[in-house]
């Protein structure tokens, strides 16, 4: 094998200097440690800081070696990231936890492959922040309608790279962490005579200036009114996948009973009246629409409190054929008005793809019951002083649903969720970090109202004002800010994304093309084996 001279290497122009690669174990042992020290960055570890060094590992790992090599090497590292990352999804079955890291790992080994490939350019920490940028994009999108969970951005839910988000959103917040991430690995591979120079050093230096940018983002200051919101938090009777237990109605009476103590709080004096109340996604687990007792013991709360409920239903479709996730509006006078239902369902929880073939193989997907149907409309929704944005608690990891709903006029954002099955998992604490990054993004309170917890109130600067712990009834009444102006993010929509996007692929096609274009005997890029 062909090596470069330290000759070489200086009149390299249009290229990173790829060294020799290194040992094949190193760099699977360098790609295990990098998707661990990713994971520990996410909730409930939460240790945000480890996930530059994370990426920088995950980098190093692929560097220099052939796409086909990368993308193994890609696949591990994404596994060793994964599998602790979604062990939330494990009292649905192992089986169901470790397919689903099995899919989500291949658009890590997708995207080192294209790491790989961009590392021969000049500025490649560049690209490979946008490659990452690219993959959870698509990831998000494919298959059965994505999975955008456990994205880099979500693991900075209140930190110094959050600030972004009000400029860029998630994409822009993804690609500060993988940036800095890169510019670490950058640091690490310059050739062994350039390592204690000035070169070096200001590597570093920009490392350690793309968080502290985080911090000079201009947010939105205070003003405006604010509203008090009462959050109910009612608890289930079991856990895992017998959340519901075997009496009728429980989860309903549960949201109701704490409802009625939230209004003799008020008459006692002990809280201040609320302005309206929510209930968490799936309060009442018999559709109110059908069934006389559910109408009568929403009614009965709804009229104690006096104000106006958001209470997440379970509704029949007209056919009786079909069910919908549904928040309604339910006044204290009137009773049921407007309603959200949810847009983006979550597969194999409330729908099933493929159902009568997978049935045949897998008995369990007949748990799931009926299919749900989408919604088609915003989530803005006026509760009494206030247009709400409702946003169902699968959604706030897509980025369209929660701006689309804050465009329309919704102010505060209000999450209802429905963690019932993955209570005391991690699922909880990283939906919180999704709200608190969602918060910084648009400038807007958000409030979360859980069946078993983290129900929670965070401040339009992504601080958590209060929150419940978890398996427990509780309830609150909180004072949150209405804001009504759009941050730049919100008014730029995806374009930071497609920029970023457009970016990485273009440098994969650059890169391809130099390839293909540089003579035979070029020799500076070998293959582990």
């Amino acid at each position: 094998m062909a090596q470069r001279t330290v000759q070489d290497e200086e009149r390299a122009p249009a290229a990173a200097v790829v060294r020799p690669s290194a040992h094949p174990y190193r760099r699977l042992a360098a790609c295990l440690a990098g998707g661990v020290l990713l994971y520990f960055a996410f909730p409930p570890a939460g240790l945000w800081f480890l996930a530059p060094p994370g990426v920088a590992l995950l980098t190093l790992a692929v560097r220099g070696t052939g796409a086909r090599r990368a993308a193994w090497l890609g696949y591990a590292g994404g596994a060793a990231f994964l599998v602790p990352a979604l062990a939330w999804v494990r009292p649905i079955g192992d089986d169901a936890w470790l397919i689903l890291v099995a899919v989500e790992s291949l658009f890590f080994a997708a995207m080192s492959a294209g790491v790989a490939v961009v590392a021969r350019l000049r500025a490649w920490p560049l690209w490979t922040a946008a490659l990452w940028v690219a993959q959870e994009w698509i990831r998000g999108l494919f298959p059965v309608g994505g999975f955008p969970w456990v994205r880099v951005a979500f693991s900075q839910g209140h930190t110094a790279f959050t600030p972004y988000a009000a400029i860029g959103g998630a994409p822009l917040v993804t690609f500060a962490v993988v940036l800095c991430g890169t510019l670490l690995a950058l640091a690490a591979v310059r050739p062994p005579h350039l390592r204690r120079t000035r070169g070096t050093a200001l590597v570093l230096a920009g490392a350690l200036a793309v968080p502290l940018l985080g911090y000079a983002v201009p947010l939105p200051g205070d003003g405006g009114k604010t509203i008090r919101v009462g959050v109910i938090q009612g608890d289930v009777p079991g856990e895992g996948m017998g959340f519901l237990g075997d009496e009728p109605a429980v989860v309903l009476r549960n949201h109701a009973g704490k409802t009625h103590e939230l209004a003799e709080a008020v008459r006692a004096g002990k809280v201040a009246r609320p302005d309206i109340v929510v209930w968490p996604e799936n309060s009442t687990d018999i559709d109110p629409y059908r069934s006389a007792l559910a109408r009568g013991i929403i009614d009965d709360a709804v009229r104690d409190i006096g104000v106006p409920v958001l209470v997440g239903a379970v509704a029949r479709s007209a056919d009786g054929q079909h069910r919908y996730t549904r928040g309604v509006v339910w006044d204290p006078v009137t009773g049921p008005g407007a309603y959200y239902d949810k847009r983006k369902l979550v597969p194999f929880g409330e729908f099933v793809p493929f159902k009568d073939f997978l049935a045949k193989f897998i008995k369990r997907v007949n748990l799931v019951g009926l299919q749900s149907l989408a919604g088609t409309r915003e989530g803005d929704l006026r509760m009494g002083p206030v247009t709400v944005g409702a946003v169902e608690c699968y959604e706030v990891a897509f980025d369209d649903i929660v701006r689309g709903t804050v465009r329309a006029g919704g102010s505060p954002i209000v999450v209802q969720t429905n963690n019932a099955t993955y209570a005391r998992t991690g699922l909880p604490p990283q939906q919180l970090a999704m709200s608190q990054l969602r918060a910084v993004e648009h400038d807007r309170a958000v409030v979360i109202a859980a069946t078993t917890g983290i129900s929670a109130y965070v401040d339009p600067g992504g601080t958590v004002r209060w929150r419940t712990a978890e398996k427990v009834a509780d309830m609150a009444v909180v004072t949150v800010p209405v804001r009504t102006g759009q941050t730049l993010a919100t008014r730029a929509g995806a374009l930071p994304e497609w920029a970023l996007l457009l970016a990485g692929l273009g440098a994969v096609a650059a890169a391809l093309t130099l390839r293909r274009a540089a003579p035979r005997q070029d020799t500076t890029e070998a293959e582990d084996g």
